[in-house]
This record gives structure tokens, C-alpha cells and sequence, in this order.
């Protein structure tokens, strides 16, 4: 077998359905499969993905929510395929994209894994495609505020490049690297366990790669970033990969690092705090609402009217043809029967900074970074 895709889900059914529809494309005439563990959403997703492609996929359903790093290993250890290929739940990928990252690693055997080119969910480019290790000097400069370095900025967008550190949203790896170099660290829960694994293979000797292929994530639908325990978990990641890589260092080194990440996680919290305050008591007004602008086919177009109608919202509907002018506060959604998923990208990318959205006159869902409405 060529590949196996491993999603790990938690609580976001329809993005996971969304994301699989979009790699089923992206696959036809590779020898693949798909495996899909739930973190214990307990919710429906289990028996909607079962409805939505029955024995196609694999579930697991786990009895605990066992974090990314250990619901990974699990499926790595039962998958089959040459190469393995990490995928968040809330993506959707291009329907070349898994076809390029594929050859290009049949072509570079030094290839340990590479990442590709990923888009936010207003379909600008997400700086994280591309990252650096987090040294000691790299780190301290991000904690300053300086990132460049940290996102190597100074790559072309548009071309394969070496580097660092792979994103866990879209992460392909050589099953023989991870057969050599071990499975991701689980002692990592959530976040970090991404740039733990690409040290381990830079240091096996691999080499880790940028591919100007295309993936929309819409950033965490399945992590609420908002809350206390995200910010626990995320500073907590950042000190474990510290400890681990780069704790044999001098004190006088280490001790500005962990001070800095602990400041930064106290900042976090009191930030967090305070506008959880002034919302709460009502100094924020009223939020700007959200205009809908509907790009499809007669049916769509006629099938999310009544939408409209019965939700209450805002909303132009145009021709596949039409287009769009770009706002802040627009959600573009595109006809997944007219447009593919490449298309969606591309046609995001021109329309610009409207957040973007997706409808299916064969599901009758329509998914937004924000919510899902049916």
C-alpha cells in the first residue's frame, strides 16, 4: 500500500467529513487508505461518518481523549502504507496536492517528510507552513516579538525548500524514517509533538521539506483557543520540547527561555481574562455580523436561499462566474458540485480576505471557519 491518511477527530464531524471528501478526490488511483480516530467526542461522529462512508474508512473509537501524539501512534501502528500521512480534521486538501507531496518524496529519499503550502481560513498563507527550529536564540527572539526567523520567511513560496519543522495539520512521512527514528513523543498532548518529530528526523540524518502544494485548514475547529486549558497545554508543549532538546544547556542559557515562556503564558492568561471581562459586561457592543456570499449552480443557489430564509441571514448570491468583492466580514461559500476543492483555493486566494466557506447540494451542510449551519 502507497499511503495511509490518519485523522484524529474530536467534537468536529462535518469538518472531518468535508476533509475526507477532499483527500477521497485527491487519491483516486493511489492504493491508500483512511483511518479516522475519535478522541472520545461523544457526540454523533462516529455514527456519521459511519452513514457518510460506511467500511471505505477506518474508525477507531477510542474510550479516552488520548491527545494528538498517542491517537496518531495508535493508527500508525495499525496502518499499512508506505508513507503516512498526519492530517487535522479541519482541512480540506487540493485535489493535486496528495499526488504532489507523493512524488516529490518518491524523488528525494532523503525526504523524511514534508509539508505543504496551507491557507487560512480567509484563504491568505499561513506562516507556519514553513518553520525553524525554536533554538534558544530563535525562541527568545519570538518571544520578543521577532519571528522571521522562526518562520523562515526569507523561502520562496512558490517553490520545494528545505526545512526545519513540519505543521501536524498536514505532515507526510517516510514510513521507514519513522521505523528508524520512533512514532511522535506522547508525552506531548496537544501541540509541539509536530516540531519534536521533525528534530528526530533531522537528527536521523533525514530531511525535512516545503511543497508549494495546497491545503486550506481553518486552525483549530476542534481545540477552543480561547479557553484556560489551551493556553496550560500549549506553554506546557513549548517547555517539554525545551526540557528535552536543549535542558543540557547552561543555566544562563536556559533560564532567560523558560522565563520568557512562562511570562508569555501568564500575559496569555491575564489577556484572556480581561477580555473575558469586558465581554461580560457588555464593553464590547455588538459584534459586526456576518454578510453571506453564496457562488454556485441553480440548485445551490435555490437550496441555500431557503437557507437564508429559514436562518435569518445576510446573504448575495452570485453565478460561478461572478465576482466577488473581497470583505472582513464576508464568507464566500462555494458550491462544492461546481467548484473543486483546488478551485476553492484558487478562487479564494483572488477574491481575498473573505473567510471561506463550502456547501454540498449532496450533504446540505454548509460549513464556515466560524460554525456549521444545516
Amino acid at each position: 500500500m502507497k499511503l495511509s491518511i490518519i485523522i484524529v477527530s474530536y467534537k468536529v464531524p462535518y469538518y472531518v467529513e468535508q476533509c475526507i471528501r477532499s483527500v477521497r478526490k485527491a487519491t483516486e488511483g493511489i492504493d491508500c487508505e483512511i483511518i479516522v480516530v475519535d478522541n472520545h467526542s461523544q457526540d454523533n461522529t462516529i455514527a456519521y461518518l459511519t452513514k457518510c462512508f460506511g467500511s471505505t474508512i477506518t474508525l477507531i473509537d477510542s474510550n479516552h481523549n488520548l491527545g494528538f501524539a498517542r491517537a496518531n501512534n495508535m493508527a500508525i501502528r495499525q496502518s499499512q502504507g508506505e508513507y503516512v500521512l498526519l492530517l487535522n480534521p479541519d482541512t480540506f486538501v487540493g485535489t493535486d496536492t496528495i499526488r504532489q507531496v507523493i512524488t516529490f518524496m518518491d524523488d528525494h529519499p532523503k525526504a523524511g517528510g514534508a509539508g505543504v503550502r496551507m491557507h487560512n481560513s480567509n484563504g491568505t498563507l499561513a506562516m507556519e507552513s514553513r518553520r525553524g527550529l525554536p533554538t534558544p536564540y530563535v525562541s527568545f527572539l519570538k518571544m520578543l516579538g521577532v519571528a522571521s526567523r522562526y518562520y523562515m520567511s526569507h523561502l520562496s513560496w512558490d517553490q520545494p525548500e528545505r526545512i526545519d519543522v513540519m505543521s501536524g495539520a498536514f505532515c507526510m512521512l517516510r514510513r521507514s524514517v519513522l521505523d528508524q527514528i520512533g512514532l511522535l513523543d506522547e508525552d506531548f498532548f496537544m501541540y509541539g509533538e509536530d516540531i519534536d518529530l521533525s528534530y528526530r528526523i533531522l537528527k536521523g540524518g533525514y530531511e525535512n521539506w516545503y511543497v508549494p502544494a495546497d491545503i486550506v485548514h481553518y486552525k483549530g475547529e476542534s481545540t477552543q483557543k480561547s479557553s484556560f486549558r489551551y493556553v496550560h497545554v500549549f506553554y506546557q508543549a513549548m517547555l517539554i520540547f525545551f526540557r528535552k532538546h536543549y535542558g543540557h544547556l547552561s543555566l544562563f542559557i536556559t533560564l532567560p527561555i523558560k522565563t520568557a515562556i512562562y511570562i508569555r503564558a501568564v500575559m496569555a492568561l491575564f489577556v484572556m481574562g480581561y477580555y473575558r471581562i469586558r465581554k461580560d459586561m457588555g464593553f464590547f457592543g455588538k459584534p459586526d455580523s456576518m454578510e453571506y456570499v453564496f457562488v454556485g449552480s441553480e440548485k445551490m443557489l435555490a437550496e441555500c436561499r431557503q437557507l437564508v430564509r429559514r436562518k435569518a441571514l445576510s446573504a448575495t448570491f452570485l453565478s460561478p462566474d461572478a465576482s466577488v468583492t473581497p470583505g472582513r466580514s464576508r464568507c464566500v461559500v462555494y458550491d462544492l458540485e461546481t467548484f473543486s476543492f483546488t478551485d476553492v483555493i484558487h478562487r479564494a486566494e483572488k477574491d481575498g480576505h473573505s473567510y471561506i466557506g463550502t456547501y454540498s447540494t449532496e450533504t446540505h451542510i454548509l460549513i464556515t471557519p466560524q460554525e456549521i449551519i444545516q
